[in-house]
């Protein structure tokens, strides 16, 4: 008689980059995916107000979940998204390597990505390179926006004649723009109106 096979033991992992998103409903998601696959959800590890830009020594609940990884207990790590984890292809490929290392799979719900596979493993680095490109190109933005607000010898990038909304703020928005946050989100996280998002976002991208 064939023993039932045991069922894989599950580890989610999310993230949001400020305290005021939440990440349930991408837990949710992951916990339905844990039950059609049958998986034991063993551990969730969870990530508030850390941007994907940052690496596992500035985020507390992955670098937890790391060291369970190395005490071999997961067989699988499901994430929402591959931008959870993180947005550097080093990073990215490093976090791979470790997995496949200590016999552990990782499962992106929205990209499908199942590591299980050959080709599974091909699509995880190529995104992990669309990421970082991405992040590469706005930032080259940011510094030339800069660059030319310098030139045109204005302190915070406002042009002349503009009120502004203050240096720290401008630095908030282009930040935030720069992990991927929307318009009308920026403007309510910081506290401004839209249409002064627009503009520090013009500079950038112009």
């Amino acid at each position: 008689m064939t023993k039932p096979s045991t069922p894989r033991r599950a580890a989610l992992y999310a993230r949001v980059s400020t305290d005021r998103q939440s990440t349930e409903n991408q837990l949710c998601e992951l916990r339905e995916v844990a039950e059609r696959q049958g998986w034991v959800v063993v551990a969730e590890f969870v990530d508030h107000g850390i941007s994907g830009s940052k690496g596992r020594a500035d985020r507390p609940k992955l670098d937890a979940m790391m060291k369970g990884l190395a005490r071999k207990e997961f067989d699988v790590v499901a994430s929402w998204s591959v931008d959870r984890l993180g947005r550097s292809l080093i990073d990215l490929v490093t976090f791979l390597q470790e997995l496949h290392a200590t016999g552990v799979d990782l499962y992106l719900h929205q990209q499908g990505v199942n590591t299980t596979t050959p080709a599974g493993r091909a699509l995880f680095q190529m995104m992990g390179v669309f990421a970082e490109f991405e992040r590469e190109i706005i930032r080259e933005r940011v510094k030339a926006g800069l660059a030319r607000a310098k030139a045109k010898g204005t302190k915070s990038g406002n042009p002349i004649g503009r009120p502004g909304v203050g240096e720290k703020v401008e630095e908030r928005i282009r930040a935030l723009r720069a992990e991927g946050m929307g318009i009308a989100k920026v403007a309510k996280m910081v506290g401004c109106g839209v249409s002064v998002v627009q503009r520090v976002s013009a500079q950038v991208a112009a």
